[in-house]
């Protein structure tokens, strides 16, 4: 193996553990789930430059006869790159006594002032920071709602 097939493995092992935890740990995580929102995705251009630059690496690989290792390992992170860019979906993951934001736990008491903005993106204020959610549906706003006024 080639140091180049040694990075490609540590980078699909990372991403499949991020999908793994992603999927399976995380709603697990700080007791049940009371509500998940699906959010809008951000960044769709980035993920086509990520795809084109495998696609170009792949061509070239195969072009120029590398080793077939390499082809695969590349594919596998195609794979990869597919699933997490266009199949998985982000999404808001309630609890009890806070929620996940983009894999961040956040607890209830962070959150200082809460806004929604006129094209419905949900603004929460917490100490230093401030979180733009974008739901998928404009009807998961109310579910949000209730939910947070039944945790205070």
């Amino acid at each position: 193996m080639t140091v180049t097939d040694i990075v490609l493995v540590v980078f699909i092992v990372a991403l499949l553990a991020y999908a793994i935890y992603d999927e399976f740990i995380m709603p697990r995580r700080h007791g049940a789930t009371l509500l998940t929102v699906p959010l809008l995705r951000r960044g769709r251009i980035d993920a086509f430059i990520f795809a084109g630059l495998l696609v170009i690496l792949i061509y070239n690989n195969v072009m120029s006869q590398g080793e077939l290792l390499t082809t695969w390992l590349l594919c596998t992170l195609a794979l990869m790159a597919m699933y997490l860019f266009w199949i998985r979906a982000p999404k808001l993951i309630f609890k009890s006594h806070g929620f996940f934001f983009a894999n961040v736990w956040i607890e209830y008491n962070r959150i200082k002032e809460m806004n929604l903005s006129e094209d419905g993106v949900l603004v929460m204020q917490l100490e230093q920071r401030r979180l733009l959610i974008r739901v998928k549906d404009i009807d998961d706003l109310e579910k949000i709602y209730k939910i947070m006024v039944k945790t205070q």
